[in-house]
C-alpha cells in the first residue's frame, strides 16, 4: 500500500470514530469558559473596576490583555491534541486493529508516517477550534469593556499562526507517545500526570528558585508557551505576560524536538515489536 493510500486509510479510521469530535466539543467549551472567566476578571482589573481591589494593587496593563487571553487556546488547551494523537495509536493496540493494518501495509514505518500526516491535519483542526473559542470569547469581553482587542494587528494574527503550529506539534508528540507506550491507560495517565501536575509544579517552583527556570524553560509546555509568545500561565506564575525566556522560534524547535524524539524512540523500541 502506498503512503497516499495508507494516509487515506488512517484518515478514514480516525474520522469514522466519535472521539475526535467529542474532544473538539470539550476543547471548545473548556477554552471558551477559561477565556471568558479570565477575560472578565482581567478586564475589570485593567479598567480599575474589580470589586475589593486595593489601591496599592496596580491594574493589569491593557496592552497585554488580548495576547494573554487569546493564548488560553494553547496554555490550557494543548492537552487535547496531545491526547488525541496518543489515542490515535494506543486505540489500535487496545482494540487489536493494528494487526490488519500491518497486514495491509507491511512497512510499519509507512503506517507511522501516515499517522503523523493525519496528526498534522487533526492538530490544525483542533487548533482552529481552540483559537475560535479563545479569540471569539476574549475579543467579545474586551470589546464589552471598551478595551482594544488588537484584532487588526499583524502581531495578533502571527500569534494565531503560531498557536496553530503548536497544536500540530502537540498532536505529533501524542502520536510519538502512543507509539512508545502501547498501553492506552498507561499512556493517558502518564500524559495527564505530567502535563497537569509535574510540569506545572516545576514551572511554579522556578518562579521562586534561582536558576531552575534555566531548566524548566525547556519543558514541553514552557516551550509551547514560548512558541506562542504569550501565556496565561506565565502571567499567573511570574506576573509577566511574556512566556519563558526562549525565543518563539527556539520554543518551536524544542517542541519539534520532543516530537522527533518520541516518534523515533517509539519506532525503534515499540513500533517494530510483534503485535499480540
Amino acid at each position: 500500500m502506498s503512503l497516499t493510500a495508507a494516509t487515506r486509510a488512517e484518515t478514514t479510521k480516525l474520522f469514522s470514530t466519535s472521539i475526535w469530535w467529542i474532544l473538539a466539543i470539550v476543547l471548545f467549551a473548556y477554552v471558551a469558559f477559561t477565556a471568558g472567566a479570565l477575560g472578565f476578571v482581567f478586564s475589570m482589573s485593567a479598567t480599575g473596576s474589580l470589586p475589593g481591589e486595593t489601591s496599592g494593587t496596580p491594574p493589569l496593563p491593557e496592552e497585554i490583555l488580548p495576547a494573554t487571553l487569546y493564548s488560553t487556546a494553547t496554555a490550557v488547551g494543548y492537552v487535547f491534541p496531545l491526547l488525541v494523537g496518543t489515542l490515535m495509536v494506543t486505540a489500535e493496540f487496545r482494540h487489536k486493529t493494528l494487526t490488519p493494518t500491518f497486514l495491509a501495509t507491511p512497512r510499519r514505518g509507512r503506517v507511522l508516517v501516515a499517522k503523523l500526516a493525519v496528526g498534522v491535519l487533526l492538530g490544525a483542526l483542533l487548533g482552529v477550534v481552540g483559537v475560535l473559542a479563545s479569540v471569539g470569547v476574549s475579543a467579545a469581553i474586551l470589546s464589552g469593556f471598551g478595551l482594544d482587542t488588537q484584532l487588526a494587528s499583524s502581531d495578533t494574527w502571527a500569534m494565531v499562526g503560531r498557536m496553530l503550529l503548536a497544536y500540530v506539534l502537540w498532536a505529533l508528540i501524542g502520536v510519538g507517545v502512543g507509539a512508545l507506550v502501547r498501553n492506552q491507560v498507561g499512556a493517558i495517565v502518564g500524559v495527564l500526570v505530567f502535563t497537569q501536575f509535574l510540569e506545572p509544579i516545576g514551572r511554579t517552583a522556578a518562579a521562586f528558585v534561582d536558576g531552575l527556570s534555566d531548566v524548566t524553560q525547556y519543558l514541553p509546555g514552557a516551550a509551547s508557551d514560548a512558541l506562542v509568545g504569550a501565556s496565561v500561565y506565565s502571567l499567573a506564575a511570574t506576573g509577566s505576560a511574556s512566556a519563558d525566556a526562549l525565543e518563539w522560534w527556539a520554543g518551536g524547535l524544542v517542541l519539534l524536538g520532543y516530537a522527533v524524539v518520541f516518534v523515533v524512540i517509539g519506532h525503534l523500541v515499540s513500533w517494530r515489536r510483534d503485535v499480540s
